[in-house]
């Protein structure tokens, strides 16, 4: 086991705000944190601090700290605002056994949360509900991780959210016709623009979902 956070780092863990796990305490403190993959540094201005999913164990008490055997989870291809954190796509290997419920369910909405935060600090009129830069960068994680902190499973019954060649695009494909509308409510309520469509030569039916710009009339 490493080192468990300091009574000081603990008190700062506790005090971060319970919705976006944003962190306050000197520079030294906070980096502290990130070294330990308890926090995570926002890459834009203002650079604020964040818990990572495994911060906000701490933090709930179900966890001391990250172990030597268990570093945090790994950082994933095209990450999400954390850089910790990966939304599932639907096209990934079934998860192992273990991997879902409270502890996913947790992990899903801190990083939804996190987005959101993203989204209040980067878009210039500072709107939560409207898709910011890094969203129209990885549209693919952006729209899993709107769908999946939605309530949606992802596949193989659920949804697979794929590249397309159409520019800030991506498609959403489910099997069942409901779930397809629980999809494309999903991700309109998310802030995205979404259009069905269908797939030729058999007709089947799909979402094409884009990041929506400007404010809605």
């Amino acid at each position: 086991m490493t080192k468990p956070p300091t009574a000081a780092q603990r008190r700062i863990i506790e005090a971060a705000d319970p919705a976006t796990g944003r962190l306050t305490g000197s520079e030294a403190q906070l980096a502290g944190l990130v070294r330990h993959r308890l926090a995570f540094r926002h890459p834009r201005p203002p650079h604020a601090y964040f818990l990572t999913p495994t911060g906000h164990r701490v933090r709930e008490g179900t966890e001391s700290g990250p172990t030597a055997e268990d570093p945090g989870p790994p950082p994933a291809a095209a990450p999400a605002p954390s850089g910790l954190f990966a939304a599932r796509t639907g096209t990934e290997p079934m998860p192992p056994s273990g991997s879902e419920g409270p502890a996913r369910a947790r992990d899903v909405r801190s990083a939804w949360e996190g987005l959101l935060e993203m989204r209040r600090m980067t878009n210039p009129d500072g709107a939560r509900d409207r898709p910011c830069a890094w969203e129209r960068t990885h549209l693919v994680q952006a729209a899993a991780l709107a769908l999946e902190a939605a309530g949606c499973p992802p596949g193989p019954d659920g949804y697979r959210v794929g590249e397309t060649p159409q520019p800030e695009a991506v498609a959403v494909r489910v099997a069942a016709p409901e779930e397809l509308r629980a999809c494309a409510s999903a991700l309109e309520a998310a802030g995205w623009q979404v259009s069905e469509h269908a797939e030729r030569p058999r007709g089947v039916r799909y979402l094409l979902a884009s990041p929506r710009r400007g404010q809605r009339h």
